[in-house]
């Protein structure tokens, strides 16, 4: 959410970001906050000149009691119970419009960095650079699912009858190597300087809307019925809210937290779920990453956390390359993002595996997250990194060390937390 003085001193540039985000429907937004924030100024200002006279008439009100002049103090009285009755009014009709303004300008986007590529939606994001060669082997990898169930790891029929579609169960060897990759995520990130954490699963509403969009909540979110309380879709929801009201030091300052968390996404609309696979499910595990800092460092945080991923992956040995979302791909929350995609040898092309973004004060706005320092109390920039996420992670790293044999190569920094296995076999 940007500053309204923001937009009231730079009108143009809000609405020129807008259109390069081909979000045309929402230029009127501009001068209708304007206009509220000038009615909201006037209605504070009438509020001060109202309590200042109401001060001065019931001093007034005591010396004349002193004096014995009854009358005109009660006259003075009945001015003051009318003063009351329009200051109710004017505090009434401040809060409405306040309402209104906030409600508009959370739908107002944030200002994009200057290095954001224009384009409509993501089939115009600009591949930046790739790590490792994307080998297509002599030999047919098969379709993901078709491995691991060649391990006798999954049981969509059981989870279905459980839970519905969407969901799934992993077992075996295949379950412990989805462990391993996210246990590996989580020590390659403490060997990085990022403190662990384990966030809550569920949050608030008001955390919600402080750390996303409400149409992205709207896609997104499990409600919990009868409770104000969501089932997270990313560990970086609640832990960023756990910052929510706080006036964090600035010495402290860059906090940088990697955490474990389950997640739940609805993953409705045109993409749908998966009948067979895991790319699109109800429900995985993520080992994410988050950074509070000072604005002036929030870019150099922003590449250096998405290396971390490259870096991850390019140890599990798997191809990778870095894709810079594109103005239109770009939600509206966030400054700069891009997306770490995996190279599948089975598709004969690269598919997403992580996401890095930069959010400016978006969400510390949101959210009142601060710092006080030398220069006095601002806002904090906030950015959030998906360090692995599996079932996805978990496709790329079997379709990449998958043998013609059938069997999977277990990567070395895998083996450690997989029992020292070097490779697993399929069941017969």
């Amino acid at each position: 959410m940007l500053d309204i003085k923001f937009v009231r001193e730079h009108k143009e540039e809000v609405v020129e970001n807008i259109k390069k985000k081909f979000q045309e429907e929402k230029i009127s937004l501009v001068d209708e906050v304007i206009r509220l924030d000038q009615e909201i100024r006037e209605c504070k200002s009438k509020g001060d000149q109202l309590r200042q006279q109401r001060n001065e008439k019931s001093n007034r009100i005591g010396s004349l009691m002193r004096e014995k002049k009854v009358d005109e103090a009660n006259k003075i009285k009945e001015e003051v119970s009318n003063i009351n009755q329009e200051l109710v009014t004017i505090e009434e009709k401040e809060n409405t419009l306040s309402a209104s303004l906030k409600e508009k300008m959370m739908v107002i986007p944030q200002m994009m960095d200057q290095s954001v590529p224009i384009g409509k939606d993501d089939s115009e994001n600009v591949e930046v650079e790739r790590f490792g060669e994307p080998v297509v082997p002599a030999y047919e990898i098969p379709y993901h699912a078709d491995i691991i169930e060649s391990f006798q790891g999954l049981d969509k029929e059981a989870a279905g009858r459980t839970s519905g579609q969407g969901f799934y169960y992993l077992i075996g060897d295949i379950a412990r190597l989805h462990e391993a990759m996210i246990a590996y995520a989580r020590d390659y990130m403490i060997e990085q300087g990022f403190t662990y954490c384990i966030p809550p699963f569920m949050i608030r509403s008001n955390v919600v809307t402080g750390v996303m969009s409400f149409p992205e909540m709207e896609a997104m979110m499990y409600k919990i019925e009868g409770e104000d309380l969501y089932l997270i879709g990313t560990s970086e929801h609640s832990m960023i809210g756990r910052f929510q009201d706080q006036i964090v030091k600035e010495s402290d300052l860059p906090i940088c937290l990697t955490s474990y968390s389950p997640c739940f996404r609805k993953e409705g609309g045109s993409h749908g779920l998966e009948e067979r696979g895991l790319y699109r499910v109800h429900q995985f595990e993520k080992e994410e990453m988050i950074v509070l800092c000072k604005p002036e460092d929030s870019m150099e945080w922003y590449e250096k956390m998405w290396r971390y991923t490259v870096e991850v992956f390019r140890n599990m040995d798997v191809p990778v390359r870095q894709l810079e979302c594109c103005s239109g791909d770009l939600a509206d929350l966030k400054v700069k993002s891009c997306d770490i995609e995996a190279w599948s040898p089975r598709q004969k092309k690269y598919f997403e595996v992580g996401s890095c973004s930069t959010l400016g004060d978006a969400q510390a706005r949101r959210l009142s997250i601060r710092t006080k320092g030398e220069k006095g109390t601002y806002l904090v920039h906030t950015l959030n990194n998906t360090v692995v996420a599996s079932p996805r992670g978990l496709i790329a790293l079997l379709e990449n060390n998958y043998q013609e044999d059938g069997s999977v190569k277990i990567p070395k920094v895998l083996q450690p937390y997989m029992g020292g296995l070097e490779v697993i076999t399929p069941k017969k």
